[in-house]
């Protein structure tokens, strides 16, 4: 069991988990894990250095060795690098996302990136934001978290999301992609998504973001960690 205080806060698409995470990772003064953006930023990397999607073990080799790394920039906004280069906004595409989920099912590439992900378990402690985190990961977290929402309100906010990127997408097109990623991060062999047995489950089909923040902020009080951390 890892002496870091970790909190995994796991769910589909669309359902808050990135925006609170980030806000409660800032509070606690905890690093904060996007695992998506490893696999997205292996899709991406794939793409650069001409890696078919297909090509498993070229995709393997890749996840061993990619040079990644994350960073606030001056507004406290995290930025992602893959090679030096500041790729926070391609990252976030729907087609790197739609190649990353396509990604995420092979299980030899899952095991690649499982300890890379472990490795961000340091002092003072963590929050690791999502699929498989409370479940695979990290099972014995302190504190777990499984948001979900309804369909509707998920496609609702993703196509919002890309919107406001610049992204000139469908509703429509949205709704599909993300029916497609649903089926691929529920139905593949290794690492399916599910809530852990012991994760505090949030509906957050209702909620704004600030209420989703504020929710998870009001339990990891309770649970003491505001307190530990100003020990």
């Amino acid at each position: 069991m890892s002496s870091v205080n970790i909190i995994t806060i796991d769910g589909p698409s669309g359902v808050g988990k990135g925006t609170a995470g980030v806000v409660i990772a800032k509070k606690l003064k905890y690093d904060y894990l996007d695992s998506g953006a490893l696999y997205r930023l292996l899709a991406l990397g794939a793409q650069r250095h001409n890696v078919e999607l297909e090509n498993e073990a070229s995709l393997v080799a890749l996840a061993g060795h990619f040079d990644i790394a994350f960073s606030d920039d001056e507004n406290g906004e995290i930025k992602t690098f893959f090679e030096g280069e500041d790729v926070s906004g391609p990252l976030r595409s729907e087609s790197i996302a739609q190649f990353a989920s396509q990604v995420a099912t092979y299980p030899s590439v899952r095991s690649a990136l499982l300890d890379r992900q472990r490795l961000f378990a340091v002092e003072p402690g963590l929050i690791a934001d999502g699929r498989d985190m409370g479940t695979v990961v990290f099972p014995d977290a302190a504190l777990k978290f499984f948001l979900n929402a309804s369909f509707d309100a998920r496609a609702s906010r993703r196509h919002k999301q890309l919107i406001e990127r610049g992204e000139n997408v469908s509703l429509r097109a949205v709704r599909d992609q993300l029916q497609d990623r649903d089926s691929r991060d529920q139905n593949r062999l290794v690492s399916p998504l599910f809530p852990a047995e012991d994760a505090v489950e949030i509906d957050t089909s209702n909620m704004t973001a600030d209420e989703v923040v504020n929710t998870l902020l009001e339990i990891v009080a309770l649970k003491g960690f505001f307190a530990e951390a100003n020990a």
